[in-house]
């Protein structure tokens, strides 16, 4: 009977660590080959923004690389790291953006926008919304002073994370998407830990800028859970998606304005 225990733990044991590297490759391109479930992952939605900082660390050193490495034109570098970032998270996100806006160019009731959000079809509203955030996104990272770019680009990251989890906690879950494990695992409470965490680790990585673009993308996640709520009533995988994108956007806009000041 103990050993029989003991097995079963050990199996749930490895189910969360399973969990834990499938919201890893779930959020990256990384083959890592871990057979998990959506439930599982979401686990630990709470700590998104810390695997946002290793995808931060990657993409950070990518930009790193090319600006005072290679010396790259900054134009062209801005347009080389942001092209990174959204094929190195395997553009999950930003198809979630993209549908997004399909769904907000829709006039009728929730279920008939959220099933426009669905339709594999793209509209005027979802490349609309994926030429404003990605050119923004785009300007502010050529903006960035070179020296500081692997900062900004590691607490943007960060911080894109931040508003998938913070949005996950103000919204209600759509009963059929992969979205609702998401949202159904977070609460006030893992939000602050998560805050609490990310502000730590900002503060350490890049200071006052870091705390300040950690807090633009809990901002960020709450606008668009607020959005959702407005025009959707539910939220899905899309939403989510919409909030790690405007977070990732609004927190480089913030910081580099601050260091341009």
């Amino acid at each position: 009977m103990s050993n029989s225990t003991d097995l079963n733990d050990n199996k749930k044991k490895v189910r969360k660590i399973n969990g834990f590297f499938g919201l890893i490759s779930f959020s990256t391109i990384l083959p890592l080959n871990i057979h998990t479930t959506i439930e599982e992952m979401a686990l630990f939605t709470w700590i998104w923004p810390i695997i946002g900082a290793l995808i931060g660390i990657i993409v950070g050193a990518f930009g790193f690389l090319i600006v005072d490495l290679f010396h790259l034109p900054i134009l062209i570098a801005a347009a080389m790291i942001y092209s990174f970032s959204i094929w190195f998270t395997g553009f999950h996100h930003l198809d979630g953006l993209i549908d997004f806006g399909d769904g907000m160019m829709v006039h009728g009731s929730p279920e008939k926008k959220i099933s426009v959000m669905r339709d594999k079809r793209v509209g005027t509203g979802g490349i609309a919304y994926l030429l404003m955030v990605g050119l923004i996104s785009f300007a502010a990272i050529g903006s960035s002073p070179l020296v500081l770019i692997f900062y900004v680009l590691l607490i943007s990251e960060m911080a894109a994370k931040m508003g998938i989890v913070t949005c996950a906690t103000f919204s209600k879950a759509f009963p059929d998407g992969t979205g609702r494990p998401f949202i159904e695992s977070m609460n006030k409470k893992m939000l602050l830990l998560s805050l609490i965490i990310s502000l730590a680790l900002g503060f350490l990585i890049f200071n006052i800028i870091g705390i300040v673009g950690i807090a633009m993308g809990l901002l960020s996640g709450a606008i668009i859970a607020f959005v959702s709520k407005k025009s959707f009533i539910w939220a899905t995988g899309d939403v989510l998606g919409t909030s790690n994108e405007v977070a990732r956007m609004l927190s480089l806009v913030i910081m580099v304005t601050l260091l341009l000041i």
